[in-house]
């Protein structure tokens, strides 16, 4: 990857080499046909390729996103062209009012929400402790970890027996970075989170589970990483590289989807080799 940076949240367009979200690859068998999805930062990144995926596999698709109305349009522009609903939902998740809006509007849209993708989030890359200003801690978790514990009790009321949270985790759960303190404790704790409310809501018929992605290429890291260490980004992967959100999509779509009807409380790494054990 080149050298170059953006102001988060960061834009797919101003990227280089813009990432692959399957919109050439990815083909749907209706293994979400009829279902209604829920998917927070879905505007760009490992979002829009499950957003991609899902609309494919026949799901008609609530985008959660914070400010990237660009990048949030070109989302909605292929869940269109799969010829699925698509309803754009602009607002900051650090508010729990927010979280129960996107959800009362997904059921005023829609009528039902059968999958609820847990996948926004923040990181800044910090040399030090002192490095990390309080409100910047405050955000990681009202962010990453807040706006789950919100979602998950706005959407359950009205999910039928069936459905599924799929939460995103991070390689981080066992990797923990120096320099990425707040944001790995907030994926540990998403882990963990996923592990409980996956028994405790099993007597509802509703799964949570977790994917846990190693150095994947969206619009956070350009925005949140040092330029310098981009060009090394992803290569100490025992596949040698980064990934592609592409990559990361079909997990989504086996835990959103019946496939997966006895799975819950796991996590799944998609990490390019770096063992999860």
């Amino acid at each position: 990857m080149d050298a170059q940076q953006q102001t988060p949240p960061g834009t797919t367009a101003a990227m280089h080499p813009v990432p692959d979200h399957g919109e050439q690859s990815y083909r749907g068998s209706g293994r979400l046909a009829g279902k209604v999805a829920v998917i927070t930062g879905a505007d760009s990144g490992i979002g829009r390729a499950v957003a991609i995926a899902f609309a494919r596999e026949g799901a008609d698709v609530v985008v959660g996103y914070l400010e990237e109305h660009e990048d949030a349009r070109e989302t909605a522009r292929w869940v269109t062209e799969a010829r699925r609903r698509v309803e754009l939902v602009p607002g900051d998740l650090q508010d729990p009012a927010q979280c129960r809006a996107l959800i009362a509007r997904t059921l005023e849209v829609f009528g039902r929400i059968d999958i609820l993708v847990n996948n926004a989030a923040f990181q800044m890359v910090r040399q030090s402790l002192d490095d990390i200003p309080d409100e910047e801690w405050r955000r990681t978790f009202a962010t990453n970890i807040d706006a789950i514990f919100h979602l998950c009790k706005a959407a359950v009321p009205h999910m039928p027996p069936g459905s599924s949270i799929v939460n995103t985790s991070s390689v981080n759960v066992d990797k923990a970075p120096a320099t990425l303190l707040p944001y790995s404790a907030t994926k540990a704790a998403i882990a963990n989170l996923t592990g409980s409310l996956g028994q405790l809501l099993a007597d509802k018929g509703i799964r949570v589970n977790c994917v846990a992605p190693g150095p994947i290429w969206t619009p956070l890291i350009p925005s949140t990483m040092p330029p310098e260490q981009l060009e090394k980004f992803g290569q100490s992967t025992p596949m040698k590289r980064p990934g592609q959100p592409a990559e990361v999509a079909p997990v989504f779509v086996f835990l959103a989807s019946d496939l997966a009807s006895y799975v819950t409380g796991a996590l799944y790494p998609v990490t390019g080799g770096t063992p999860m054990l």
